[in-house]
């Protein structure tokens, strides 16, 4: 070996070292960041290709028949009917009235001598009875409209006001084929409330107001949940609103108010099997009030046109898928409206001036809406033939002048066989007489003592 090269090699300095951490560490950061890079990047990718295939499968109708529909926002709720309720609370009144109920048997003779052998009387006079309801103010004058049933022989009406003002009340008219009435108050500052204008809509909120039970003015809310409901038996002129806001005893005559606080209906019957509120409550609309009101303010009655036939709905098929239907004239009147014009019994009324007649009670509706001596024209069925009449309408005679002359037939009754009361049913008037017959061998029981 060379000893030069051997001794130079020796002597050479230490130049190799080993690789630092400081320089790997960078290299493993950008590492690192370059493969979360490249991860990042593929899930969005994934993600952009279902988008797009999702788009392309609602986009393509052969692949999906039917769509639901999107509902659209609807306006926002409302939180209080604070506003409509006080609008409406001031013309809502709550009435009383009494009623002196005479005792039947005051004048019988034998119960008269039962009563005074004992040393008492027969009353001749019963406690005076009480009941409660509503009405609505509908002008400034005091004029308030209620139901005909809330002041039926009423012997004093008591109004008694939202304010806390009360006054005594006279009848102007009622009209017991539609229960309405219309009474009077002599006071000042009276707010009265107003109609809606538009047509009550299926669905829209009601208000309710009266006194049920006779607890104070009370407001309850619901909705509309049927108009034009007929064939109840409650009247004889039937197109009553339904609702489910509560309605009990003390509320007939009270108001049924939109959202805004607007008369829709004059509160009268509920459908119950326990005497409350059920969620069926009906109420006479506003074109019939403001019809009757006007009437009877006017004249003190209700003028109704009249047709001079009896009716009946007209056989329907199931079967028959067509919606002809009508009103079958059972009897004709001889020389009333209707036999002068040429209709008979046995024709098929299927509309009155162009408007479908259904059934019995849109038939009555119409004819009972036309004044005195209008015409209305009457399309009929004749034999399979269609006929076009015109007819002259009289005058509906009265419910009320009918009860009324009834009562003075009765009082000039002179038949001496005759019961002294024409409305006694003759086996009432039986049992009557058996039970007075029993009375009258107790009374000689007791003589014999």
């Amino acid at each position: 070996m060379n000893t030069k090269f051997s001794k130079n090699f020796k002597s050479a300095p230490k130049t190799q070292r080993g690789i630092s951490a400081w320089t790997i560490f960078p290299w493993l950061i950008a590492g690192v960041l370059a493969v979360a890079l490249w991860w990042l990047f593929t899930q969005m990718q994934a993600m952009q290709a279902a988008g797009q295939n999702e788009a392309a499968i609602t986009e393509t109708p052969s692949e999906q028949v039917w769509q639901p529909a999107i509902a659209e926002p609807s306006a926002p709720a409302v939180s209080s009917y604070h506003d409509a309720v006080s609008t409406a609370a001031r013309s809502v009144v709550n009435i009383y009235t009494t009623q002196t109920v005479q005792n039947p048997y005051a004048n019988d003779p034998v119960l008269r001598q039962f009563f005074e052998y004992y040393g008492q009387q027969i009353p001749e006079q019963e406690q005076g009875a009480s009941s409660l309801g509503s009405g609505v103010v509908v002008s400034k004058d005091g004029y308030i409209v209620t139901n005909a049933h809330v002041i039926d022989k009423a012997d004093e009406i008591i109004v008694a006001l939202n304010d806390g003002r009360r006054a005594h009340a006279t009848v102007i008219g009622k009209d017991t084929e539609t229960d309405l009435a219309v009474i009077k108050v002599e006071m000042e500052n009276l707010v009265p409330l107003a109609f809606r204008k538009s047509p009550i809509r299926v669905g829209d909120v009601a208000l309710a107001i009266g006194n049920p039970f006779g607890v104070g003015q009370t407001v309850t809310q619901g909705i509309i949940s049927a108009t034009g409901r007929t064939g109840l038996g409650v009247t004889t002129f039937e197109d009553f609103i339904q609702t489910d806001a509560a309605i009990n005893p003390g509320n007939s005559g009270g108001a049924l108010v939109d959202a805004n606080g607007a008369l829709i209906g004059i509160n009268t019957v509920i459908y119950s099997r326990s005497g409350g509120s059920m969620g069926i409550g009906f109420a006479i609309p506003t074109s019939i009030v403001e019809q009757v009101m006007n009437s009877i303010i006017a004249t003190g009655k209700v003028s109704r046109g009249w047709l001079g036939v009896q009716i009946e709905n007209a056989a329907h098929n199931p079967a028959n898928l067509s919606n002809k239907t009508g009103v079958t004239i059972a009897a004709v009147m001889s020389n009333g409206p209707a036999a002068q014009a040429g209709l008979q019994a046995g024709d098929v009324v299927t509309a009155l001036d162009g408007t479908a007649t259904n059934d019995a009670a849109t038939f009555m509706s119409i004819i009972g809406r036309k004044a005195p001596n209008s015409s209305v024209r009457a399309d009929v069925v004749r034999d399979g033939e269609t006929l076009q009449l015109d007819v002259v309408l009289g005058e509906r005679p009265s419910a009320n002048a009918n009860a009324n002359a009834q009562s003075r037939q009765g009082s000039q009754n002179t038949n001496p066989n005759a019961s002294p009361n024409p409305h006694i049913n003759p086996h009432d008037e039986t049992q009557l007489n058996y039970l007075l017959e029993q009375l009258e061998q107790l009374h000689r029981m007791y003589r014999e003592r």
